[in-house]
């Protein structure tokens, strides 16, 4: 591996120090996500309007859900080339590479037909009324046809993650954000494109994201180089990636639906209230960006210690995680509630968005801790090989709990209550999740180069 190439060995030193040194360059790439996320709903709610600003919140479940596999492909891609990496076999690293990229370019042009099919059914089960539907049907439309440069990017990111490079993601995300603004700017306000500018802007920085990462990856990392037809594809290994990674996909898929089924209550109330919640739901994102990303690296840090076969490093790594996550949830209920009116009537200056906005907030932070610690162990115990508990303990939690427990108190106490149905998901995942790790089943997979014989080659230390 080339010196300078960003790679990180986290095996040995300072488990805090390698989990923040490896977030940081994620958090500062995903604010800059973030920011251009932020910048289409401020464009489209102060000059398109409170319609368009419904119809973009209202795409982003509908394309998780789309994506959802690919981005499970990515996270049992950053776990098996982590705990190759850790056992320093360089060569199983290029194998799970060239395995990952396989599938990705010979299942898209498929999965991105069948999204540009499902966007109408989609919508109508999603109850979007009149005002909204046909433009979230042009955002969406567009949008699902260029998911390749989506899904591209977060398998490079995948790839780089496992090697424990978070700095080379930066960069991609740098140049996608600076691009999708300007785009944005140009697109809606020069040339009045409304909607469609916008997902011109997206899908545009998106796909040059994910093809400015394969130039880098090719000319930093000529060893796992990424080809249109890769080297190889090795079926046992691809069945180890997605016994990791599928759970995770399923999971994310079913958790868009939950989400969607949700989002088919919020849109009952009208195109202000959903207004409301999509700026609300960017707020929550922003906010939740560093635990994300701490919960990234200590994916990388367990799959590299779990390769390295040291669990007490990893069990510290865990612990560091953790505390962290908690005390930015902490912090950012207290920054936040406060001031949650202003901060939602920066996007919309209609009181009703402001309104709803504000209520979806007031409901979820204080809680927001739960979930932050929630979602630590789980993405470390899946850094560890243990994807399905995972998956259980979301899909219970916020799916089979939280959809219904939002439907009552709608139902039962009027919109202004529903989202306090997270916190009663969020309470359930928690305990689940705290008792598994503390169970200590999590640990029984072991690291996938003990089931393949020994150590062949190692990466520069």
């Amino acid at each position: 591996m080339k010196h300078g190439s960003g790679t990180r060995d986290m095996t040995a030193g300072s488990p805090a120090g390698h989990i923040l040194y490896f977030a940081l360059p994620l958090l500062a790439g995903s604010l800059l996500q973030q920011l251009y996320n932020m910048v289409d709903s401020w464009v489209v709610g102060r000059y398109v309007g409170d319609g368009a600003l419904a119809a973009v919140g209202v795409g982003f479940p509908v394309l998780t859900m789309f994506s959802s596999l690919f981005i499970g492909l990515s996270s049992g891609g950053t776990v098996v080339i982590a705990q190759f990496f850790g056992a320093g076999k360089m060569d199983r690293v290029r194998d799970a590479v060239d395995t990952i990229y396989a599938a990705f370019l010979t299942s898209i042009v498929p999965l991105t037909a069948l999204a540009l099919l499902a966007v109408g059914p989609i919508l109508r089960l999603l109850q979007v009324e009149d005002a909204a539907y046909g433009e979230a049907y042009l955002y969406l439309m567009v949008v699902c046809a260029g998911l390749m440069g989506s899904i591209g990017y977060n398998l490079n990111a995948g790839i780089l993650g496992g090697l424990g490079n978070s700095r080379s993601t930066l960069l991609f995300l740098a140049v996608a954000s600076v691009m999708n603004i300007v785009l944005d700017l140009v697109l809606v306000l020069a040339f009045g494109l409304g909607v469609l500018g916008v997902a011109l802007g997206t899908v545009i920085a998106q796909a040059f994201s994910w093809l400015f990462g394969v130039a880098y990856i090719n000319r930093h990392y000529p060893e796992i180089s990424l080809r249109l037809l890769p080297r190889k594809f090795d079926r046992a290994l691809f069945r180890q990636i997605m016994g990791i990674g599928l759970p995770a996909g399923v999971q994310m898929s079913l958790v868009a639906l939950g989400a969607m089924v949700v989002m088919g209550k919020i849109n009952s109330y009208g195109k202000e209230f959903t207004a409301g919640y999509n700026v609300g739901f960017r707020l929550d994102q922003l906010a939740f960006l560093p635990i994300q990303s701490l919960s990234s690296a200590v994916v990388s840090f367990v799959g590299q210690n779990t390769g390295a076969k040291k669990p007490d490093r990893a069990r510290r790594g865990i612990r560091v995680t953790v505390i962290l996550a908690a005390a930015w949830a902490v912090l950012m209920t207290a920054a936040i509630l406060p001031f949650r009116e202003s901060l939602v009537a920066f996007f919309s200056p209609t009181p009703a968005v402001i309104h709803a906005g504000a209520v979806y907030l007031q409901c979820i932070m204080p809680f927001y801790f739960m979930f932050a610690v929630m979602f630590c162990l789980n993405n470390a115990m899946r850094g560890a090989g243990d994807s399905v508990f995972p998956m259980v303990d979301v899909i219970l939690s916020l799916i089979l709990v939280r959809v219904p427990a939002v439907y009552y108190l709608a139902d039962h106490y009027g919109p202004d209550y529903m989202y306090y149905g997270c916190a009663v998901g969020w309470t359930v995942g928690l305990a689940l999740s705290v008792g598994w790790y503390f169970s200590g089943r999590w640990k029984r997979h072991g690291s996938l180069a003990d089931r393949e014989g020994p150590e062949i080659s190692g990466p520069e230390r």
